[in-house]
């Protein structure tokens, strides 16, 4: 990608190239990215909090790429566009996945990796199973695999959000990561419940549960008599064990779980050695 001097009055290249840090050392920078696409509300409740930490800098999809998982573009170049509102740049936007996102902007557009990544603020909750499909969550894991200490905030609503408390605990939690790190390897899930900040119970510390979106295929036949389908379902929550992720936005809390990239099933590597095998 070719570099260019020219600078917006956000101090970002009006082309694409690389993005202007700031001071190194002098305050944090910030990633911020999801996969509901550039224009998402979220993204920009949980910017204008987080701008309160340090530097943000945004690049996100440029339209909604849920449930993709940790997909990236290898077979078609990756585009990069400015975001406007009025005369202001607020954001950049790829043609790629929200782990593109990430590894662009840190491989590609910023001069220094920044110091933290926060992705959302999704529209839904993603817990238990929903995990492995995410898009906002996956983002976080590549921010984890190139050594960026990252978090996932989602909010438990399909429709009237309300965003600002959601925001206020990214920033809350983004504070504490940024004072104290991560294990390696480790990012945190947060998954809000959608209430206002005096109805919610409070946080817990949790695992993944087990619930899981619950798939219908309609069938449907297009305007010359072909048949397709349309994914549809609902999202079940089936976790009655209050340690879950599931159990605790159900029940008013927001829930923070530390997750890992590793998917290995340690207990059963014994059980599986004892597997006759060889020839």
């Amino acid at each position: 990608m070719p570099t260019s001097s020219a600078r917006s009055s956000s101090g970002c290249p009006t082309e694409p190239g690389r993005l202007a840090s700031g001071e190194e050392g002098t305050t944090a920078l910030i990633l911020v990215t999801n996969d509901d696409g550039i224009t998402s509300p979220g993204l920009h409740a949980l910017s204008a909090e987080l701008k309160r930490l340090g530097r943000v800098i945004v690049v996100a999809p440029e339209a909604e790429r849920s449930a993709v998982g940790h997909a990236i573009t290898t077979t078609i170049p990756l585009r990069i566009q400015e975001f406007r509102r009025g005369d202001e740049v607020v954001g950049f936007a790829t043609s790629g996945t929200p782990a593109d996102c990430v590894k662009i902007a840190v491989r590609a557009l910023l001069e220094v990796p920044p110091d933290l990544v926060v992705s959302g603020i999704n529209r839904g909750s993603n817990l238990g199973t929903n995990v492995i499909y995410s898009g906002t969550v996956s983002a976080a894991t590549e921010a984890r695999i190139l050594g960026i200490p990252s978090l996932a905030i989602s909010l438990d609503a399909d429709a009237d959000a309300d965003w600002s408390y959601a925001a206020v605990v990214g920033r809350r939690l983004a504070a504490q990561v940024l004072e104290r790190g991560l294990p390696p390897g480790v990012l945190l899930n947060v998954n809000v419940p959608n209430l206002p900040a005096g109805r919610v119970r409070g946080f817990r510390i949790t695992r993944q549960g087990s619930s899981r979106f619950t798939e219908e295929f309609v069938a449907r036949e297009d305007p010359r008599h072909q048949p397709y389908y349309w994914l549809t379902g609902s999202y079940e929550v089936n976790d009655d064990d209050p340690e879950t992720d599931g159990w605790a936005v159900a029940n008013g809390y927001v829930s923070v779980t530390p997750i890992s990239f590793d998917l290995t099933a340690h207990a059963a590597r014994a059980e599986l050695a004892g597997w006759d095998l060889d020839d």
